[in-house]
Order: C-alpha cells, then sequence, then structure tokens
C-alpha cells in the first residue's frame, strides 16, 4: 500500500497528514518541492557530495538534520526543476509506513529552513500555476483520486491526459482569432490595413463554433452522471418488495423488510457498483394514500425522489397482476402512470419494470407471463424475479447494467464528455453570448464584438487561462499592423 504524503515547501511538510493517517501501510512517500527541498535532501539523506543523479533512486538512511539520529531507511529520489510535477525541485523520501516513522520524518523536515506544512491541494495549484497541469487535468485528478468504480477511473483518466481541456483550448484560440479580427476591422479599416472579407470569415468561425459547443451540451448529462452516480429509485405500492430488492442487491440488511404495509417511511440509500458504473440506489416509501402524517410525508418524498432519478425500478408484486397477459399488460401500464411522473405517456426509456414474488406463481403462469409481456408494445423491459429465491436475479442484474451503462455512455469512446456542472454553466454563457455577436453583427460591431470577448472570458473560466496579450498578438501577427 503506498500513501502520499504531501510535503510541500517553500518545502512543504504535510503534518496534518500525520494525524490523519489511520491505517498502517509498507511504504510511505514523503514529497518536498520548492528551493528548500535540495537542502532537505541532501541534510536527511547524508549526500554531502551533493544530490543524486535527476529520478534515480538512492537507498539511504535517513537522519535528522539536528540530532543526526537515524530515523529510518529508506529510498531518496531527485527531480529538478521544470521536470517534476508541480514544476519546481522536487524531493521524494520513500520510508516504511508506520506511524511513528512517518511522525519522525516529518518533524525532522520541518526543522529545515525554509520548509513549511503545504495547504491542503497545494502541489496541484503549484502544478498549474506552473502549467504542467491545465484547470480540467486538475479536476480531473482529482476525480480519480476519488474514483471507486472502474467507469469513473476511465473518465478521470482520460480528462487527467488533457483531452477535455485540448478541447476547450482549441475552442478559446479559435475565439482568440475571431475577437483579434473583429477588433482589428473596428481600429483598422478605414486605413484599407484589413484584407477583405474579414469579417465573413469570423461569422463561418462562431457558426461553427456554436454548432459545436450545441452538440457538446446536448450530451444528456452523461460525463456527469458517471462522476456522481447514476440515481436509481426504487418505487412501488407498499408490500411489493422493494425494500427487499434493496437488501438484495446491496447484499446486506440495509433496510427493514417485514410484512406490515408501510415499513418503509424515509429514503433508505446505498452506494453500488454495477458493472464498474457507480449506482447510489434509493429504496422509497411504498404509494397509497394513508391518513398517516408521517407515512403520507414518506410518500411526497418518495414521489420527489422518482421525479429526481435518472432510472426508476417500478416494483409490482406479482400476486397483484391480472391472470391474463392482456389484462396484466393494460394493469401494469396504468401502475406506471401512478408512479411515474404525471404526463401524457410515462418515459419507459427511463424505467425498469420488475415482477417480484415469482415464487408464489406456478411456473408455467410465470413463463406465459414472460413471454406475452415481452411482446407487449409501450412497455418498458420486464424482469420476473423473486428476491426470497433470487430466481431471474442474474438476467435482471444484466437490464440493469445495460440501463446504467446507456445512461453513462462509454467514457473512452466519442468525444470527452463534459464532467462539471461548472462546466456546463460557463459553456451555457459561452454560447448565449455568441448569439450576442450573431444578434449585433450588422447593428454595432463593438456590442457584437463584445459578445466574442464574454465567450472567450466564459471559455477560459473553465480552463482557467484568459489573457489579453494574446489577442494583441493574433492581431499584429495575423496582419502585420504597426510593421
Amino acid at each position: 500500500m503506498i500513501v502520499m504524503l504531501s510535503s510541500i515547501y517553500r518545502g512543504v511538510w504535510r503534518a496534518a497528514a500525520a494525524h490523519t493517517l489511520r491505517t498502517r501501510c509498507g511504504v510511505a512517500v514523503i514529497r518536498a518541492s520548492g528551493p528548500a527541498s535540495a537542502t532537505a535532501l541532501k541534510c536527511m539523506a547524508g549526500l554531502i557530495s551533493g544530490l543524486p543523479p535527476p529520478r534515480t533512486a538512492l537507498l539511504r538512511s535517513i537522519t535528522d538534520p539536528q540530532t543526526k539520529e537515524v530515523l529510518d531507511r529508506g529510498l531518496v529520489l531527485w527531480f529538478p526543476a521544470p521536470h517534476s510535477f508541480t514544476g519546481e525541485d522536487s524531493a521524494e523520501f520513500h520510508i516504511h509506513g508506520g506511524s511513528a516513522v512517518i511522525t519522525a520524518v516529518l518533524q525532522a523536515l520541518g526543522s529545515v529552513p525554509g520548509m513549511r506544512p503545504a495547504e491542503a491541494g497545494e502541489f496541484t495549484r503549484r502544478a498549474f500555476q506552473a502549467g504542467k497541469l491545465g484547470l480540467t487535468e486538475v479536476e480531473g485528478l482529482g476525480d480519480l483520486i476519488h474514483a471507486e468504480t472502474e467507469a469513473q477511473r476511465r473518465q478521470a483518466l482520460r480528462q487527467m491526459s488533457g483531452e477535455l481541456g485540448q478541447l476547450y483550448q482549441d475552442w478559446s484560440h479559435r475565439l482568440k482569432r475571431c475577437l483579434a479580427h473583429v477588433e482589428a476591422f473596428i481600429d483598422f479599416s478605414e486605413d484599407e490595413l484589413i484584407e477583405d472579407g474579414v469579417l465573413n470569415h469570423v461569422d463561418r468561425s462562431v457558426c461553427d463554433l456554436q454548432e459545436e459547443m450545441e452538440r457538446h451540451l446536448k450530451d444528456e448529462r452523461r460525463g456527469e452522471r458517471l462522476r456522481s452516480g447514476v440515481q436509481v429509485v426504487i418505487a412501488g405500492a407498499t408490500n411489493a418488495g422493494k425494500s427487499s430488492l434493496l437488501n438484495t442487491l446491496c447484499q446486506r440488511p440495509a433496510a427493514i423488510v417485514s410484512p406490515i404495509a408501510g415499513t418503509t417511511r424515509d429514503v433508505v440509500e446505498t452506494a453500488l457498483d454495477i458493472g464498474g458504473f457507480p449506482v447510489l440506489l434509493s429504496d422509497t416509501a411504498g404509494l397509497r394514500e394513508s391518513p398517516d402524517l408521517v407515512e403520507r410525508e414518506g410518500v411526497r418524498r418518495a414521489r420527489e425522489r422518482v421525479e429526481q432519478a435518472d432510472l426508476t425500478l417500478v416494483v409490482v408484486d406479482c400476486a397483484h397482476l391480472p391472470t391474463e397477459a392482456q389484462q396484466a399488460a393494460a394493469f401494469l401500464q396504468g401502475h406506471l402512470r401512478s408512479v411515474l411522473p404525471t404526463q401524457e405517456q410515462p418515459e419507459t426509456d427511463r424505467c425498469l419494470l420488475v415482477l417480484n414474488k415469482t415464487d408464489l406463481l406456478p411456473q408455467e403462469q410465470r413463463q406465459k407471463l414472460a413471454r406475452e409481456l415481452g411482446r407487449v408494445s409501450g412497455l418498458p423491459p420486464v424482469s420476473l424475479i423473486s428476491c426470497h429465491t433470487d430466481e431471474g436475479l442474474q438476467d435482471f442484474l444484466t437490464v440493469l447494467h445495460s440501463s446504467v451503462k446507456t445512461l453513462c455512455g462509454d467514457p473512452l469512446s466519442g468525444a470527452p464528455t463534459l464532467t462539471q456542472a461548472r462546466h456546463r454553466a460557463h459553456l451555457q454563457q459561452c454560447f448565449t453570448a455568441l448569439a450576442q455577436y450573431q444578434q449585433y453583427r450588422d447593428i454595432d460591431l463593438a456590442l457584437a464584438a463584445e459578445g466574442v470577448r464574454l465567450a472567450l472570458t466564459s471559455l477560459g473560466r473553465i480552463t482557467g487561462r484568459v489573457g489579453a496579450e494574446e489577442i494583441l498578438d493574433i492581431i499584429f501577427k495575423d496582419f502585420c499592423i504597426g510593421k
């Protein structure tokens, strides 16, 4: 087990890490960054003759620089600027992971002149400030650290690699060029220093950017959903087996199960990994009219969760179904309308029908029901299961995984997707600002240019980089003005 204890500088050791570390580990890595890291490495690793070759591990005794006491024996590495994570001189101490060893080494680092504890996230902030990481890459790194499922890891790693940031940087570069050309036309067109048709080129670029951004925004929140988890809600009438389904899926008694109708009053949540995709599964109160104030509040919360759900599992007790298949289909369609949000046509693509307690039906009736319901149009995918015997559970999990995968998409295929609500908000502002350019293009070119400038600023808030000097560079480079 490797534990990264961020030590920075202006050498920074992370004293808090010694207190927050609760588990023992084989190896701990302590990192120092900044001008004092070279001093810390030499005096604590006994490197009298100088620093070791870059990125080469040396086995050394780690000593206290004041008392000269040997604290541990481990590997040390040297990363000279700018070829380090932060872009600064950096050193690493790979020591044994016992809490006493870690504490002693951190305290010894604190005695080196110029060293101070790192603030939370300071290593990554310095990497961003040094241009080693863009803001979207920083966010990808954070997502990678917190990834709990395979799909989250893949998406975070793709974002950390810079693919999403590269897309936004490309749009930003094109917007800078558009803004530079518009401002050059405003300032220098009367001097006949501007080529004919420059605004037509801007018009085409703006239209292309709007189309690309619109496609990017119409992603049905796949990336955000994968990052935060798919909201799956179990809903249905009382005593249909909703809590039993929750317990079966999470393989523990997360919810109380009893034959008494209305046992579940509040929302019970649990996080699951469904085939590598993150799911937040919610069990809700049974939907029925009740004179009980507490139960009515539970029903209100249940309906609220269904409205917010990415996917709803509508659980039905098989014993309540008509024996005739067509009548059963009509019953289920009516039941869906009572459970799903009020609308003319329920969203069956965001819903799965789970017919529970199939162990109470004869086998022949179960087979006929599955066969006949499979032919009925207008119903969502139907799964016949028994939480008591686990019959049909594997087939249901396959259907559930397929639905969750569709909602999240494949994080490795196609264009990179939006992963943060912050990105979406700034892109929508950018799209709106470009519409301002279109609106004022033939009325007031200065206001049209302001629209492009606002669009560029909104995009820069995603990447973390907006600069006026770059606009001037393009103006003078493209038109050789003032030559």
